[in-house]
Formats: structure tokens, sequence, C-alpha cells
């Protein structure tokens, strides 16, 4: 009996330490960005395990990484989707240290997988045609909490993009040796955010 009372208090006290630095179970969020993306997102991040979240997110952005199929174009904003798996590293630590926690304020690593749809593009001429593009992007970051409801995140990194162009796009007159018409990047990413949370 000793031995079962044991393994409950140990088992209890793992369980409430796990808790004390676990990321958020669901957060809401509207994010302004700055850098080599510019829009604005309304976002989720709910709680996976202890210290990882998926992000989603929606939102309107200036893609300066979209490359020359939009050449000439001037300041566009185009629909985005993203899901973003986070790891937030330093949650204990951060802890232990008795620094903010809140709202999933630490450092973390993920992957950024964005996709940018063909439905509409704001301020691009009727004649020039709409493109997707699907973009994945391991990333380093940290975000921080100003406040109850503020937080500032800054992120970077390096990923790859496949934008699918049309027979008719601007530089999509290339086919690729199966047919499709598409064209394959590497990106650079920036982003600095400032978020409310609700």
């Amino acid at each position: 009996m000793k031995k079962i009372i044991t393994f409950l208090i140990l088992a209890f006290n793992l369980n409430i330490n796990a808790q004390g630095f676990s990321v958020e179970k669901s957060i809401f969020g509207v994010q302004a960005g700055f850098g080599v993306h510019i829009g604005i997102w309304f976002n989720n991040e709910s709680k996976l395990s202890n210290t990882i979240a998926l992000r989603s997110e929606i939102g309107l952005e200036k893609d300066f990484t979209v490359g020359d199929h939009y050449d000439g174009a001037g300041f566009i904003l185009q629909p985005v989707l993203t899901l973003e798996p986070k790891y937030y590293y330093n949650l204990e630590k951060r802890n232990s240290k008795g620094k903010n926690i809140a709202n999933n304020s630490g450092n973390y690593f993920s992957i950024k997988t964005s996709y940018h749809p063909d439905w509409f593009v704001i301020n691009l001429a009727n004649n020039v045609t709409k493109t997707a593009d699907l973009a994945i992007v391991p990333t380093w970051g940290l975000k921080r909490q100003i406040g109850n409801h503020f937080t500032y995140e800054t992120a970077v990194g390096f990923g790859y993009r496949v934008v699918y162009l049309k027979e008719n796009s601007v530089n999509g007159n290339v086919q690729n040796v199966d047919g499709a018409y598409n064209r394959n990047q590497y990106i650079p990413y920036l982003h600095v955010g400032i978020g409310y949370i609700f």
C-alpha cells in the first residue's frame, strides 16, 4: 500500500510540475506583421502536448518572397492559410527562473506551412493571372507577452516554396517535364509581429 501511495504522490507531483510549464490549452488572437511578410492574421494556438502547440492562421499578407510572377504589380495583399506546429523548448527553464510563460511566452522551433490560394489578390491588375503557392519553412522564433493582452513575436527561417503557375501566367509559359506549370524557390523568412490575445 505504501508503494501505491508513494507512486500516486510522485505522479501527482510530476503532473503539477508539468502543468507549471505547459503551453496554453487554446489561445485566439490577431497579429499585425512587418518584415518580409507584411499583413494581418487571425490565429489560434492549440495545445498538443506540454511543449508543443499547433498554430492555425488565416490572413492577408504582402509576401516579398513570392517571386517575379507578380512583377510590377506594386503593393498587393493576398490571402494565406497557415498551419505551424511549434515546439516551445524553454518553458520549463523560464518558469524555473520566475519568468512569464503566459500565452506561450517562450522560444520555439517550428515548421511553418503556408498556402496562398488563387482566390483573389487585392490591388492586382485584371490582366495578371492569380497563382497559388505552398511554402514549408523551418523557423526559430520567440514570443513574449506585453501586459495582459499584447504579445510581440519574431522569427527567422529558410525554406522551400512551390508556385503553381498557370498556362497563361506572366511567367507560366514554361512547362516542366511532367507537364505541370510551377516554379520551385528557396525562400528566406523574417517576421516581426505585434499581437493581441482575446
